[in-house]
């Protein structure tokens, strides 16, 4: 069987989608043309997040990480991440999967923010009632 020139994965979190490709390497990442310092600024919390699966399979070394990412903001963004490099990393290797399960690296967080209702000012925030 013939060698993928890399494995890919889909992340998503809120309203951010990551495109994640592994290509063997030294553990470079690049998001969107940028190194993650650059992308993410001075935020060490969000540079360690989109490792963390790398770092628990002890794969950091061995992919050069390539990421497109959109929408959402750069906290939903690193998670988009994390779960495009998971699944990425699954592509992989399919046994790497309970050690990703058990981390929580597979789940894609179902939290998204409520939509308004008509008549509130907010998802639930109702009007002030009055009696008078």
């Amino acid at each position: 069987m013939e060698a993928k020139r890399y494995y890919q994965g889909t992340g998503r979190r809120k309203t951010s989608v990551a495109r994640v490709r592994l290509f063997p390497g030294n553990g470079e990442i690049v998001v969107n043309n940028k190194t993650p310092e650059d992308y993410f600024g001075p935020r060490d919390l969000l540079q360690h997040e989109i490792r963390s699966p790398l770092q628990l399979t002890e794969m950091l070394s061995s992919f050069n990480v390539l990421v497109k990412v959109h929408g959402g903001g750069v906290h939903s963004q690193a998670g988009a991440m994390r779960h495009g490099i998971a699944r990425a990393l699954l592509d992989h290797d399919p046994e790497l999967r309970p050690v990703l399960k058990k981390a929580g690296f597979l789940t894609r967080d179902p939290r998204v923010k409520e939509r308004k209702k008509p008549g509130l000012k907010r998802a639930r925030k109702a009007p002030q009632y009055t009696k008078r």
